[in-house]
């Protein structure tokens, strides 16, 4: 899909997409962590899984890039950038690949909880791997279940989101996704 073809509504609803997406990432930093230190339920993943499902991974690697640097200034926190972007990054990966390659054999929900599960272990990587401390490979099982519990919570609220809205609305958006791929 190439931007010369980005219709002005569908730049708005990844505009509106995006900015849900950093207003909750924003909202989400201000409570304290999850049991492990920096642990936090990604509700802001919302957002860009919906855009995964309603346009492509192009769209939603967007949203994730954009939320977690504006995230990062609004923040004031730079590190985050490191862990949340390649964290994002991958776990937008894991959830293309699944939703483009098993689904609909796989739920949504269980493509919610691989991502989450990735985006948990590669914060976790990139954080040993900056920091040399091995020692941090011990959290990995509760970063693990951590995962799967906020991986449910944003699956079940995407399945929720696409319950709520007329099935024509996301018909006619997927319909002309098809229609652009076959095009191309």
């Amino acid at each position: 899909m190439s931007f010369g073809k980005t219709t002005a509504k569908k730049i708005a609803v990844l505009a509106v997409l995006t900015g849900l997406s950093l207003v909750a990432f924003i909202i989400e930093s201000l409570f304290p962590p999850l049991i492990i230190p920096g642990a936090k339920m990604g509700i802001a993943n919302v957002f860009s899984f919906t855009a995964l499902i309603m346009y492509s991974p192009l769209e939603a690697f967007l949203i994730v890039a954009i939320r977690t640097v504006l995230g990062a200034v609004y923040a004031g926190n730079f590190s985050a950038v490191l862990y949340s972007f390649t964290g994002g990054v991958v776990s937008m990966a894991v959830s293309s690949l699944l939703m483009y390659l098993a689904y609909p054999k796989i739920s949504v929900l269980a493509v919610s909880v691989a991502g989450a599960v990735a985006h948990n272990i590669t914060q976790n990587v990139v954080f040993v791997f900056l920091s040399g401390s091995t020692l941090m490979f011990g959290y990995m099982p509760y970063l693990i279940l951590l995962g799967i519990l906020s991986g449910a919570i944003v699956g079940g609220v995407i399945m929720l989101i696409f319950r709520g809205v007329p099935k024509s609305v996301f018909e006619k958006v997927i319909f002309k996704r098809e229609k652009e791929k076959v095009k191309t």
